[in-house]
């Protein structure tokens, strides 16, 4: 039996220890993860049996038009994840307003979406999102009109899912015909981009054995001229290659090491010549030729617990810089060919404490990279690793997402609060800030620009806000 007088003190001994974790969460530097990396096995994957007892689902689905009218479209969209060319900045025509209303930007519109952290993408006057509709219980591409949020069409079909995090939480790439879009379950479908017509789609846990990871599919499909780039991680296709028009296999990647699939999005770069994809699976990253998919060079030091979620950011035209949440921190790689082969070799490596990224991915521009580090604060850095500043305990950003246009830095916090910040390397320099919803929560989706429009989301909403210069 416990004594009274001690079971009299538990009660605050629980509330200091309470005190004690926020004020860690808050202010200390991330909590070491436990993670022991392990060598991938056959196991890890489903071979065919494993689905011979489940219905294939049909990706096909069904179109159904609403009353929505594409916008005019004035300047560059945001076509895929991370914009135009993939580094998370928007077109330099961009131009922005410097100051808001008290009660902040202009809203041209907003609709409210089923759970998750899926993005926009922006093309021709129409936003593409992928949805998951719980009523129906299925995978919904919408497309809406870019002026007032209308719904042009949407095409759905039927894949059921359980609530974990939200489902959908990757942003389709978008062509002037084609939209492709990566579900939560890695069904990868095309659709024409203008009507809805379904086009062609693949299970990549049905067709190569992918292994979808915990929180359902983070990646988003890259397209690369008339391919699309995927990186299933099943046991015989670390990356693929196929055709934008009718889906046909173009190529695949061995996977000798049987990595598998993360969170993580395939990027394209370019060195000595070489074009070349990069990816982090889940025993490291890998680049492999864009002409044929054949293995170039693979590094093994970095490996992410829990959940690998920031893509690689190329910079220059021989260095990849890598950033990561759940202790992992951040590295810089530099990729030179020697007799021949290219050669990944670490230039420097960060402390998470320093820098790191859990949920979105750095931004390079100017020669200066900017992120937020783990514990919430905007941080830059030069390309060599060094800390130009960082923004203070006082403005801290969580997980939510950012990206750079004209100049600034907008940044959506976790209860999507929005920060309008100058992007510069001589310091933190805030314009305005305002809270988009006044319940926001989980607003961890990547945002979207175009026409002064920014598009963005928490957990179950999505806005416009004009934030274009008068």
């Amino acid at each position: 039996m416990i004594h009274t007088r001690f079971t009299s003190l538990l009660p605050w001994a629980t509330v200091l220890a309470a005190v004690a974790s926020m004020v860690l969460w808050l202010f200390g530097p991330e909590p070491e993860i436990g993670f022991a990396p392990r060598t991938e096995t056959e196991d890890d994957f489903r071979d065919a049996a494993a689905f011979a007892d489940e219905a294939p689902v049909d990706m096909t689905g069904t179109l159904t038009a609403g009353p929505g009218r594409p916008a005019s479209a004035r300047g560059a969209g945001w076509p895929q994840f991370r914009g135009p060319d993939r580094n998370n900045i928007a077109s330099s025509a961009v131009s922005l307003a410097r100051t808001w209303p008290e009660d902040g930007p202009p809203r041209r519109w907003r609709v409210e979406l089923g759970d998750g952290y899926a993005g926009a993408a922006i093309a021709h006057g129409r936003v593409y999102v992928l949805d998951y509709d719980m009523a129906r219980r299925g995978d919904v591409l919408r497309c809406l009109s870019l002026d007032d949020g209308r719904e042009i069409w949407q095409r759905f079909y039927a894949v059921d899912i359980r609530r974990n995090h939200g489902m959908s939480r990757t942003t389709p790439a978008v062509t002037d015909r084609h939209v492709v879009a990566f579900g939560p379950k890695s069904h990868v479908t095309c659709l024409d981009a203008r009507s809805g017509e379904f086009l062609w789609g693949i299970d990549l846990e049905r067709e190569q054995g992918a292994e979808t990871p915990p929180w359902y599919a983070g990646q988003c499909p890259l397209i690369d001229d008339d391919r699309v780039i995927l990186a299933p991680g099943g046991p015989d296709a670390l990356l693929m290659a196929v055709h934008l028009d009718t889906g046909a296999l173009l190529w695949k990647t061995p996977n000798p090491r049987l990595w598998r699939m993360t969170h993580s999005s395939v990027v394209a770069m370019e060195v000595d010549g070489v074009r070349m994809f990069v990816y982090c699976a889940s025993g490291g990253v890998v680049g492999v030729a864009a002409d044929d998919g054949r293995l170039l060079w693979e590094y093994e030091d970095w490996r992410i617990g829990i959940a690998n979620v920031p893509t690689p950011v190329p910079i220059g035209d021989d260095r990849v810089f890598l950033s990561g949440g759940y202790n992992a921190g951040s590295m810089m790689l530099r990729i030179r060919r020697e007799n021949g082969e290219f050669v990944p070799e670490p230039l420097y490596r960060l402390r998470p404490t320093v820098s790191g990224s859990v949920n979105q991915t750095p931004i390079v521009y100017e020669n200066h990279i900017y992120h937020v580090i783990p514990n919430g604060q905007l941080a830059c850095l030069n390309l060599e690793g060094e800390t130009l500043w960082a923004s203070g305990s006082v403005h801290r950003f969580g997980i939510g997402p950012y990206l750079i246009a004209d100049g600034l830095i907008l940044l959506l916090d976790d209860d999507a609060r929005l920060t309008m910040a100058e992007a510069t390397p001589t310091g933190f320099r805030m314009l305005a800030r305002t809270r988009v919803f006044p319940d926001g929560h989980e607003a961890w989706a990547p945002m979207a620009l175009a026409d002064g429009l920014l598009v963005l989301r928490d957990f179950t909403r999505m806005v416009a806000l004009d934030i274009g210069s008068p």
